[in-house]
Formats: structure tokens, sequence, C-alpha cells
């Protein structure tokens, strides 16, 4: 998995028409609006394909250290495929995106997932911090 992490200010998805993806997952609202987060644009990757629970594990537990030291407790995931070439099967990205919710919501974290599948418009305003913008590359290899 890849990840391009920003903490923001507030945060503004709105959906506004399916993707090309052949998965879509059903849309809840059709805008997600959130203050203080850690912002994740997530890719999963084919070489995540063969450890999904791996990759789930670590980049929770990548994300909650992260948002602790920054003392965020809203974090949103968000798919973001447009940035990596080698994607995973949707059905694996929605897999290890839903796992990776998971682990984080049992640590207490506030989780907000969008919906898979969909175009949509977005406005970031990101913190200027030296910790606010960060680029991981999460494997299931040590």
């Amino acid at each position: 998995m890849r990840a391009l992490i920003w903490h923001v200010d507030s945060f503004v998805c709105r959906i506004t028409e399916k993707g090309r993806s052949p998965v879509v997952e059903p849309m809840g609202e059709r805008e997600t609006r959130v203050g203080d987060a850690l912002l994740v644009l997530a890719s999963v990757e084919k070489s995540d394909e063969h450890a999904p629970q791996t990759i789930a594990q670590r980049a929770a537990t990548m994300l909650a250290e992260h948002a602790r030291r920054l003392k965020v407790n809203t974090i949103v995931l968000h798919s973001f495929a447009h940035l990596f070439a080698e994607l995973a099967k949707p059905e694996t990205a929605i897999d290890v995106l839903k796992e990776t919710e998971t682990h984080l919501s049992a640590q207490g974290f506030a989780v907000i997932r969008s919906p898979f599948g969909w175009f949509n418009e977005l406005e970031i305003k990101a913190k200027g911090h030296p910790l606010s913008r960060l680029a991981r590359t999460i494997s299931a290899e040590d």
C-alpha cells in the first residue's frame, strides 16, 4: 500500500459520479465533511494481494502512531489510485481499507472511509507544520 498522509484543518469530499472501477460500493451521504483529521489517500497495490491482512494491520499501526503523535482522533481513509500504476484488484483494495478501518476503530479512533469506485470533488485545507504531510509505503515484508 502506498499512502499520502495529510494533517488537515478540514476535508470535504463530494461524490460526483461513478468511477471506472467494475466494483462500486454503495454511497451513503453524497458529502463527507470533517474538521481536524488525518487524511489518508491510499492506494492498495498488486503486491499487497498476497498478504492483505498484514498490510491492513501494518497500515493501521503506522497511522495510529502518527495520529497519536499529532493528537488527532479522526482518520479519513480515502481510496486514491491515481498516483500509482500497479493497482490491486478492487475487491482486495476494499478489503484492505475495511480491515485498516476496523483496526483503527478498535484502537479508539473515529474512522471515516469514503466509498470505493466513485469520482469526487475534494476540498483540502492542510496544516503547514513539519509532520503535516507524509508519504509512506507499507509492505508485508519487514
